[in-house]
């Protein structure tokens, strides 16, 4: 791990400010992304800005009817509370599903949406990769390709985006809340928040430089079944090959999202309107223009079939 040094923000715009104004610097909350990178040296930040005790650790109801979820609150305390496990059961199993028990403990809400990716070529400092060195190719492309995307992909960069929490948030319809250091906010929807990864596969998410990530609000809850399946390769502490976020009504009608196909969390509003016809039909609208390779083209019929497994459960 290369030397850094280290302060506490007193204030969400003081800790942007700091961000935006000393090159190098990053945001810590639960650093449990970060921190394992600094130690292979794929993130190397001089500075570090502790946001841990800027009381963004509640979640509260909004006017609308929906929930506000700071930017601190924990993975184990979201999935633990009532008002989600009740409103949003989709989001509480997502949760569930990801990581372990420890690493939930600390993990906060914006860390899991900013989560970089686990490719291994990314983790490995010896392979061509674009997104930690702009430029230097991808190693990934022509290499194993098992866990890579399918969708949402360039020939820049064929990586996924690995969470689980951020594929219900965006069923959900979720909004990230930030804050600058000049204390301008902004609301993005998170279907605007990750990117595809197009020409320039290390500029992630659509926040400025130094922006940091306040909340995120959930609307009115959607009522229905809840669902997220998660297909991997061990029962635990593993990202999917392929996961299935799901909200079915009453009358057939729903929502679907995929992860571990994807640069962002992949939904595709347009083929919802084919869940009455059965998975097949939506798998073949939401993965429209693939690009898989030979490695990883199982991916479509497991996404079907991930799928078709949520619909004749919610039939039950």
């Amino acid at each position: 791990m290369k030397p850094f040094t280290y302060e506490r923000a007193s204030s969400p715009v003081e800790a942007a400010r700091i961000v935006a104004n000393r090159p190098g610097a990053r945001f810590l909350a639960g650093g449990t992304n970060l921190l394992d990178l600094m130690k292979i040296e794929v993130e190397t930040p001089t500075h570090l800005v502790d946001v841990q005790d800027l009381g963004l650790d509640r979640i509260e109801e909004t006017p609308e009817g929906g929930l506000r979820i700071g930017a601190l609150v924990s993975n184990t305390d979201l999935a633990a509370d009532e008002r989600i496990r009740r409103d949003y059961a989709v989001l509480a199993r997502a949760i569930v599903a990801g990581a372990s028990g420890q690493l939930r403990n600390k993990a906060s809400t914006a860390g899991n949406l900013l989560q970089r990716t686990r490719c291994p070529y990314f983790y490995d400092t010896n392979m061509a990769c674009n997104k930690r060195s702009p430029g230097a190719g991808c190693a990934a492309i022509g290499g194993v390709t098992r866990q890579l995307g399918v969708i949402g992909v360039s020939d820049k960069c064929i990586a996924t985006f690995p969470g689980d929490m951020p594929i219900a948030m965006r069923l959900l319809d979720a909004v990230v809340e930030t804050v600058d250091g000049e204390g301008r906010r902004r609301s993005i929807p998170i279907a605007e928040f990750h990117r595809t990864w197009g020409d320039t596969p290390h500029v992630e998410t659509a926040l400025h430089p130094g922006e940091l990530v306040t909340a995120v609000t959930l609307p009115a809850p959607l009522g229905g079944k809840h669902f997220y399946e998660k297909v991997r390769d061990r029962a635990s502490y593993a990202f999917a090959l392929v996961s299935v976020a799901a909200v079915i009504q009453p009358d057939g009608s729903g929502r679907v999202a995929f992860g571990g196909v994807a640069s962002k969390p992949w939904r595709v509003e347009e083929a919802e309107a084919l869940i009455p016809l059965g998975a097949a039909a939506v798998v073949a609208r939401a993965f429209e223009g693939a690009t898989p390779t030979d490695d990883n083209a199982f991916k479509l019929p497991l996404a079907m079939r991930a799928l078709a497994f949520v619909l004749s459960q919610a039939k039950s």
